[in-house]
């Protein structure tokens, strides 16, 4: 296949393959291991399916693949109603490039993929453009317009098209299924121990530091403002956070939310980097949520905005320092 970074600044060339759109990608001569899904946060239960994936890959000697969409299919069916994102797009690229894949498939969720019947599906995505030779997905897989094809479908293709079919163990945690929808109830409860479990790593943002009002400058708290390229943020409030940058790893306090205070309308992320002093424009950098100290919330005006936000730098350095 050939070789087309993402980002060669922020993500390494000869780590992954990235193909955005089925025309765009490039079936490899020997055929691949493949799975499909949303893997929104890429969670404990994604990172048992990748390990599955991986595994057939070592024993047929194939590269892994995994197709992802964007959008997802509940933002465009509905995108209202869709849930928040745990991750998007560049997030997941560099969470899968930590998981060893060789290949990422990021097929374009429009009217004219969504028409594809499933034969349609099987033989233009699976076979033409992935050369698919074992397909590892739930025993719930549907798939083309409709959701005409089920996992039954998947079999009685791959015996056509000689393709292996697997399906996958539900992974359990507590006795619970692992999911991406319990991953966001726990960050929209502040409860990041529990996301932190299900992630297998803490719960982050990353995206690159832009130029805001610097507000923060003028009440004496600089922040770094980092741009959000999601409708909604899966958890909202004021947390101790560990900021990793270039200059390294930082300690600090950020609040995402509206900024009621200020007018805000539009989720925003604003880091304050405790001990830091630099320039951090244009920067991508990640923010791991640490702890919640309180949810955000509006103040009569700026010197009561000033001391509460005085008082979450104490709390962060409070929780920091018991660490």
């Amino acid at each position: 296949m050939d070789k087309v970074p993402y980002n060669a600044a922020f993500y390494p060339e000869d780590v992954m393959l990235f193909y955005r759109g089925l025309h765009n990608t490039r079936p490899g001569s020997e055929g691949c291991v493949l799975t499909i899904g949303n893997f929104d946060g890429v969670h404990l239960g994604h990172q048992a399916l990748l390990d599955k994936v991986k595994a057939k890959g070592e024993e047929l000697s194939l590269q892994t693949a995994v197709m992802i969409f964007e959008p997802q299919p509940k933002e465009f069916f509905d995108p209202d109603g869709a849930p928040a994102r745990l991750c998007n797009l560049a997030e997941k690229i560099q969470l899968f490039q930590r998981q060893n894949i060789d290949v990422l498939a990021c097929m374009a969720f429009n009217p004219r993929f969504r028409q594809l019947t499933a034969e349609a599906f099987v033989q233009q995505v699976l076979i033409d453009a992935l050369n698919v030779k074992a397909l590892i997905v739930g025993d719930d897989f549907r798939f083309g317009c409709d959701r005409s094809g089920d996992f039954a479908f998947l079999q009685e293709a791959g015996e056509r098209y000689g393709f292996s079919v697997e399906d996958t163990q539900t992974i359990a945690q507590s006795g619970n299924r692992v999911s991406s929808t319990r991953v966001r109830q726990a960050l929209e409860e502040g409860r990041l121990l529990d996301a932190a479990e299900l992630l297998g790593r803490p719960y982050s943002i990353s995206g690159r530091i832009a130029h805001g009002q610097k507000l923060g400058r003028t009440i004496g708290t600089p922040t770094a403002n980092v741009i959000l390229k999601r409708e909604k943020a899966p958890l909202r409030g004021v947390f101790a956070v560990k900021v990793i940058c270039k200059q390294g790893e930082f300690k600090g306090v950020a609040n995402i939310g509206t900024r009621p205070t200020v007018g805000g309308v539009k989720a925003n992320l604003e880091a304050h980097l405790f001990d830091f002093s630099g320039d951090l424009y244009g920067q991508r950098i990640d923010v791991i949520f640490c702890e919640k100290i309180r949810d955000e919330k509006r103040f009569d005006g700026i010197d009561a905005l000033k001391a509460a936000i005085e008082q979450d730098r104490q709390l962060a350095k409070a929780y920091f320092n018991k660490q």
